[in-house]
Parts: C-alpha cells; sequence; structure tokens
C-alpha cells in the first residue's frame, strides 16, 4: 500500500456533510439554547453553548438508549452489572460525538454558529468520580461493552465532590473540593422514581415459621434512601448504548420539623447531612473512626441499591429469582463491592425466602470478583465491632458463610489450624476483623487477577490457601483500553497517520494497526510519524508554560511518569535518577548530553504523608534545577497538578518515554503503559504487571526492562530492608541521597527530607535503592537510543503497531466468554454503520 504524503493540515478524505443534517442540528442546538438554558444567542455565555450542544446530542443518544434497551429485553438476553465504586469517566462531550459519528457535523455546525467545538470542550468538567486506574478501567470497559452490544448497567456513587481537587502551594500538595457538578450535568437523567431503602444499624430478631424455618427479622435503626442518577455510555459507531447508574443518598424526611420549630435548627437536619455524607466525597480519610465507618456506609450504600435494583428488574423481566444466575451477571470491581456477597444472601433469604443453599449456589453463580491488588492494606478489613454495629445482619450472615467454609477446609486440611486461620473469614490475630477479600473470594464463582502475572500472584500469596481450598476459580483477565478514546480523540494526528497508513478499517479493527510495522523502518514515514509526534509535544509544552511558566524545548527527550502517588510506584526512584543525571550534568557540563524534560503528575491520598513528602520533594528538585543556569536547559523537571483523564489526554500523546517502575511484584497490571506504548512512547519499566505482556507483544528490544524480579525482591526483603550496602557499591545513588539529607533542595528547611534519606538507606521496603544502579544505566541506555534517531523512532512505531491485543474490546470479550457467558457483537464494519447513521 503506498504512503499518502502527511502534511501539518493534512486530515484522509472525508465524506461529504449532509447539509440537511447539519441544518437540523444547529436548529437542534439554538432550540436547546432557547427552550431548556433561557438564552438568546446574543447573550449566551460558552457554558450555555456547551450545555446547549450536549443535550441536543444527548437527544439522539437517548433514542439509540431506548432501542437499545427494548431489543435486549425483547431477546431475554443475559445482563451485566458492573459493580464499581469509581468510575472515572472524564469528559463525555467529545467521546460521545466521536462513538455516534457526529464529531464533523457538530464541529460544523457549531463553527456555523460562531463557536468553536474545541473551545466548548473545555467547559465540561471532568468527572473526577475515580483515583486512578480502577475507575479509568471501569469507564473503558463500559464502553466496550456497548461497543460489543453486552446490555450492561454500570453501578457506582454520584459523589458530590469526586476526588479532591489537586493545588500544589510552595511544593506541597493541598485538597479543594472537586465541584464537578457547579455547573449542572446535562449528561444525566434523574430518575426519582427510582429510589431505595437502604437500612443501617438496629438489631435482629430470629422467629421460627410455619414450616420449622429460621426467620431473621432485621429492625434497623438508621434509614438512607437511595436516588438514581443514569448516564448514557455510547458505543462504537453508536449501535448500542447502556446505561451508568450513579446513587445519591439523601434522608427520608430533609427536615425535622418539630425539632426546627423547638429552636434546634442544626439538630433538625442534622440527620440528612448524614446520609447525604455518604456520597459526599470518594476515598474519605480513614484514619479516624468515623471516617472508617463513612467508607463502610458507603461501600454497603452502594451496593444494596444496586443489588435491590437489578432484583427489581429482573423480576420485572422473568417473574421468579432461582434463575438469577443465567440471566444476571453481577462484576465486583476490587475488594470494594464484597458485601454484594452477604447483602444477596440477605435478599434471597429474608426477603424471599429461599433456603439458605439455594440462595448461596446463586449468589456464587450469579457474582465474580476482579481483584486489583495484592497490597494487604488494599484488602479491606473491618472490625466486627464496627460491622456489629453498622450491619448486625451481615455479620450474622458472615458468620455462617464462615462457618461452612470453614468445615470444607478442614475437610481438606484435617486438624490444620494454622490453614483453618488463614481461610477463615474473620482475622483473629488483628483484633477480629472480617477479611474483605476473602469474603469476595468465597461469595464468587470466578476471581481474576487483572495481568498474568497478578494472577499467577495472587495464587501464591494473598490466596494461596483460598485458592488451594477452591482450585480452579482464579483465571487471568488482563486488563485493557479503549482505542477510541486513547488513540483517536486523544491523538487525531497519529490516528490520521494510521488511517492513511492501514485504513479505515482501522477505527474498527485495532488489529490493522499491525499494517503500520510494515513502515516502520521506512524514512519517509518515520518523518511523518515524529511530525505528529512533535506537533503533539508542542501542545503539552504550551501547556507547561501557562500553567507553571516554564520554558520546555519540544525537540527534548520528553520523559514521562503520571500516575498516583505511591511508594510501590517508585516515583522516588525517579527523582534520584534525575538528582544524579542533573549532578552528572554539573560535572561535565561539556558533554553532548541529550536533552530531557522530565514530566510528573498524579494525586496523592489525604492521609498518606510520606507520598505527600515525595510530592515536595519532586517540586524542590525542580525548582533547584530548573533555575541552574549551568544545566542551561538541558534537563527541565515539572509537576503538573491536579491530574484527571483531560490532563492525560494531553500528555499521553506528546511522550516519548513512559515511566512503568513500579517495585516487581506489586503492580496488578497498569493500563497508563498501555496508554503511552499505544502513542508511540518507549516504556522503561520493571517485569511487573502487564509490562511482562508488553514486553511480550512488542518485542525485547523495543522496552527497556530493568531492575529486580518479584522472586528477587522476595528474596531480599527477606535477607532484610538495609540499602548501606548497595548505596556504598553506588557513587551516583550515595550522592543523591547526601544531597536530599543535607538540604541542597531544601536550604530553608534542612531536615525536611531526612526521613526519606533514612527510608533509603535503611528501610528499602520497596527496593528504591536496590534497583538504582540498573535503573540508572537503562536511563544511559534510553539516551544512547534517542541519540540514534531513526532508532528510536522504528522502535516507537513497532510499539503502536503491535498494542491492538491490549483493546479493553479484548478484554471483555474474554470476561464475555468465561465469567459471564453472554454473547459479543463485533464492531459494525465502517460501511455498514455510515449506512445505519443515514
Amino acid at each position: 500500500m503506498p504512503i499518502q504524503t502527511i502534511t501539518d493540515d493534512f486530515r484522509p478524505p472525508q465524506p461529504p456533510l449532509d447539509e440537511l443534517a447539519l441544518a437540523e442540528i444547529k436548529s437542534a442546538i439554538v432550540a436547546k439554547l432557547t427552550l431548556a438554558i433561557g438564552k438568546e444567542a446574543a447573550l449566551a455565555t460558552k457554558h450555555d453553548w456547551y450545555k446547549a450542544a450536549a443535550l441536543a446530542l444527548r437527544d439522539r443518544i437517548v433514542h439509540r438508549w431506548l432501542v437499545s434497551e427494548k431489543d435486549s429485553y425483547d431477546a431475554g438476553r443475559k445482563r451485566v452489572y458492573y459493580l464499581s465504586l469509581e468510575f472515572l469517566i472524564g469528559r463525555l462531550f467529545t467521546d460521545a460525538l466521536n462513538n455516534m459519528g457526529l464529531l464533523p457535523l457538530f464541529d460544523a455546525a457549531l463553527g456555523d454558529l460562531g463557536v468553536g467545538l474545541s473551545e466548548l470542550r473545555k467547559c465540561e468538567p471532568d468527572a473526577a468520580l475515580g483515583n486512578g486506574g480502577l475507575g479509568r478501567l471501569a469507564a473503558c470497559f463500559m464502553e466496550s461493552m456497548a461497543t460489543l452490544e453486552i446490555p450492561a448497567f454500570g453501578y457506582g456513587i454520584r459523589y458530590d465532590f469526586g476526588l479532591f481537587r489537586q493545588i500544589i502551594t510552595q511544593g506541597w500538595q493541598q485538597e479543594y473540593p472537586d465541584e464537578w457538578l457547579g455547573f449542572g450535568n446535562p449528561w444525566e437523567l434523574q430518575r426519582p422514581e427510582v429510589v431505595y431503602q437502604v437500612h443501617f444499624g438496629g438489631s435482629v430478631e430470629h422467629s421460627v415459621d410455619s414450616r420449622g424455618h429460621d426467620r431473621a427479622i432485621w429492625y434497623p435503626g438508621e434509614t438512607v434512601q437511595a436516588v438514581a442518577y443514569d448516564t448514557p455510555i455510547v458505543g462504537w459507531r453508536g449501535k448500542h448504548v447502556n446505561a451508568l447508574r450513579l446513587w445519591s443518598a439523601r434522608a427520608p424526611d430533609p427536615l425535622l420539623i418539630d425539632v426546627f420549630n423547638s429552636g434546634d435548627y442544626l439538630g433538625a437536619t442534622a440527620h440528612e447531612a448524614r446520609a447525604e455524607a455518604i456520597c459526599k466525597f470518594l476515598y474519605p480519610n480513614d484514619e479516624s473512626a468515623a471516617g472508617r465507618e463513612l467508607r463502610l456506609r458507603q461501600e454497603y450504600f452502594f451496593v444494596s441499591a444496586s443489588l435491590q435494583d437489578l432484583i427489581k428488574r429482573h423480576l420485572h423481566a422473568e417473574g421468579q429469582l432461582r434463575n438469577l444466575a443465567k440471566k444476571a451477571a453481577v462484576q465486583l470491581n476490587d475488594t470494594h463491592p464484597s458485601l454484594a456477597v452477604t447483602e444477596l444472601m440477605r435478599i434471597l433469604i429474608d426477603h424471599h425466602g429461599m433456603r439458605w443453599d439455594e440462595a448461596w449456589e446463586i449468589t456464587r453463580a450469579t457474582l465474580s470478583y476482579t481483584n486489583h491488588t495484592l497490597l494487604p492494606e488494599a484488602l479491606e478489613t473491618w472490625p466486627v465491632e464496627l460491622f456489629e454495629r453498622c450491619l448486625p445482619r451481615h455479620l450474622e450472615i458472615i458468620y455462617r458463610i464462615n462457618e461452612v467454609h470453614l468445615g470444607l477446609a478442614n475437610a481438606c486440611c484435617p486438624g490444620d489450624v494454622d490453614f483453618r486461620a488463614s481461610v477463615s473469614l474473620i482475622d483473629e490475630k488483628a483484633g477480629r476483623r472480617v477479611r474483605m477479600g476473602h469474603l469476595a473470594f468465597i461469595g464468587s464463582h470466578r476471581i481474576n487477577g487483572v495481568s498474568a502475572m497478578h494472577s499467577d500472584l495472587m495464587k501464591e500469596t494473598v490466596f494461596h490457601d483460598l485458592h488451594h481450598l477452591y482450585p480452579g476459580r482464579i483465571t487471568n483477565k488482563t486488563n485493557g483500553i479503549t482505542f477510541r478514546r486513547w488513540l483517536m480523540l486523544a491523538n487525531p494526528g497519529l490516528t490520521d497517520l494510521a488511517r492513511a497508513t492501514c485504513g479505515e478499517e482501522v477505527l474498527d479493527d485495532p488489529t490493522r494497526l499491525q499494517r503500520m510495522e510494515d513502515y516502520a523502518g521506512d524514512s519517509a514515514f518515520q518523518q511523518q510519524f515524529r511530525a505528529v509526534k512533535h506537533r503533539n509535544k508542542v501542545a503539552l509544552s504550551r501547556l507547561i508554560a501557562d500553567r507553571l511558566e516554564i520554558k520546555v524545548d519540544p525537540s527534548a527527550l520528553f520523559d514521562v511518569q503520571i500516575k498516583r502517588i505511591h511508594e510501590y510506584k517508585r516515583q522516588l526512584l525517579n527523582v534520584l535518577e534525575t538528582i544524579a543525571l542533573y549532578y552528572a550534568i554539573k560535572d561535565e557540563p561539556q558533554r553532548d548530553w541529550v536533552p530531557r524534560v522530565k514530566i510528573f503528575a498524579g494525586k496523592a491520598a489525604a492521609s498518606y504523608r510520606y507520598a505527600k513528602l515525595i510530592i515536595k520533594l519532586i517540586n524542590d528538585v525542580a525548582e533547584t534545577i530548573n533555575n541552574d543556569p549551568e544545566i542551561a536547559g538541558r534537563l527541565k523537571v515539572v509537576f503538573l497538578s491536579d491530574y484527571n483523564v483531560s490532563l492525560a489526554e494531553v500528555i499521553i500523546p506528546a511522550a516519548d518515554l513512559s515511566e512503568q517502575i513500579s517495585t516487581a511484584g506489586m503492580e496488578a497490571s497498569g493500563t497508563g503503559n498501555m496508554k503511552l506504548g499505544l502513542n508511540g512512547a518507549l516504556t522503561i519499566g520493571t517485569l511487573d504487571g502487564a509490562n511482562i505482556e508488553m514486553r511480550d507483544h512488542v518485542g525485547a528490544e523495543n522496552i527497556a526492562i530493568f531492575g529486580m524480579e518479584a522472586l528477587e525482591v522476595v528474596a531480599r526483603r527477606s535477607q532484610g530492608l538495609d540499602a548501606t550496602d548497595v548505596i556504598g557499591r553506588s557513587p551516583h545513588l550515595a550522592r543523591a541521597i547526601r544531597a536530599i539529607d543535607s538540604g541542597v533542595f531544601s536550604p530553608d528547611d534542612v531536615g525536611r527530607f531526612a526521613s526519606i534519606a533514612h527510608a533509603l538507606r535503611h528501610l528499602d521496603h520497596y527496593m528504591v535503592s536496590a534497583d538504582f544502579d540498573s535503573y540508572y544505566e537503562a536511563q544511559r541506555g534510553i539516551d544512547a537510543r534517542w541519540r540514534a534517531g531513526p532508532a528510536w523512532t522504528r522502535a516507537a512505531i513497532l510499539n503502536v503497531s503491535r498494542m491492538a491485543w491490549f483493546s479493553s474490546d479484548r478484554t471483555i470479550r474474554e470476561y464475555a466468554e468465561d465469567v459471564w457467558d453472554v454473547p459479543t457483537t463485533p464492531a459494525a464494519q465502517p460501511s455498514e454503520a455510515r449506512q445505519a447513521q443515514r
């Protein structure tokens, strides 16, 4: 296939716009502006125009949505219910336009009306209903389920403020409310008729019914109402639309009139404030007892409302519950929705009179559980006392599940007390706590990890004994990303290049990206590829200048680490290498150094003090390096605050190097690695998470692997955490740690980073010091490859062309076949889709 010439303003040939459709859309937007917003065009703000355009688009989506719903019910299809405490959906406007095939029409219509689509897009706030990869994965999966025409509902919480807004003040992270609903949300449809009662506290009484069966009656002490808000999620080509249903919490009676009239105005609404706290904020600080209780209330609130909703829907369609597992698949996204096990049992037994064994069989067959972490602190445990106070009936059910479960354990390993203690739902060693990861495992028919390595480690570490007791339940489903968002929308230049070289079919079938491999060594194609990357880097450079007043050179190597700030993700290792490189440049200023821009972004949990100190260190190091005239711009360091989906869509297409440097054995999968690789960044990383599968797909020669492997990390830890031996052998590392410890980067507070220096020397749990030399040498290898420009570009092209396997469509097909037992429909081919749109 001949290579088309790609100029700066090149766009592949577009079909002519339908003038009647264009006039109709313009008319619809103006009508919404007038009738829904209440503004004349001359007085409308950009926000007004954005809402009018979004509402006009929503009308077109809702029609498809209703058709999708009716068709799936008429066909009696099995439905998937995806329960997740996080949905990091980001901006929906251009995403929905692209998937509906209406992006050119709306762009032209808005242009004719005197407003620009690119400007209106910025008016939409990011729906920050997630913290990072977990929430973004849920959003990608929802889009892929719609694309593959799987009838599905996503269930979560409609947080008033979502994740906090991060502001960097004098280098320190400060948290502020993220008011994403401040201007309203044109995408959601409130369902005031969909309200469920969620109960807490109180007591449980038991009686014997007429058949001699035990009956439990829960008399709750508090009731909170869950109110539904639906957001349509559009699949590719707009052929199928699913719903994301988010729950908002409210008190049944918003005002106690007698209390108010007595003069206690605050007391009259205290119960309302307590109820609304449930959906006020994502991940409240759980350092306090009140914070821990609120977290448990959040998790039960959305699980109870979601299960009540899906059971009501199932009964309406089927009339009985014994076939629930044949018509509904419930996926628990991480450990947060684990209470679904006990809540579904409670509903089946207490509300629908089922016997225990039948209810347990249905529960296990309906539920499946995705584990996202091997970190013990992320596999939640709750004090039995807290459970007894908040959810007394559920604690009873947990005890009974555990009784049967421990009977199986004893039959498997007779007399093995340690084995029974290991698999028990109650951890007796830590003050009697309920193990939620164990509950999800025992109550699900499938448990999956999110990369091949992670799934194997689950069997060997956190779920070793449970895997022995229930062999065959653990399976692997390596994560994926939606190419519609992370290539087509985020990187239109590279998308155009892919269409020109791989054909229009690449928009529907990402495996067609493999055709780009044929041009990887072609100098003309490499020039076109570099031109696309350079334009993206110019855009990011402007953003950095606007936000930070730091000028960076777009021709420099853009070295990117964007992810949640956590010790195991090892931003600290990156900072140490930055410091070592800084001193190396100062020692040999005449040497031909590769210019680098180190780009960091990410949020630390509000209570994670050490991670926040690392953010401060990054910013203090940046302040020193960026203002050192000896460096002469050859090394720049930037920390971009308030990392979110929209910021990622600017950074990722501009990245040259992707930092995936977590401690081996600790990252479950990662999806940032996939997004960056898809956009032509080379990866430097450990053999951790999905990096292993990325290496296998892109080729070991096209990725820079360094550091210890997972088993080596375990062996090193078993010898102790002191790192003075490796520091003594590493002049670069020793010098960097001395600089941190002596206050070189914190002259106003010499001891500010003493705790970091101490940990690097004596508490190297995350192997930052132990892996430093390997990382430093790998980075010098990156320098050498960057200097050999064509070799770098060839490797970058091969990364793009070999990333198709990491599509979330592939992941969802695997879930559908192996976990949910539901059929999928391939994405429509271009001619089919265009005909459907006409």
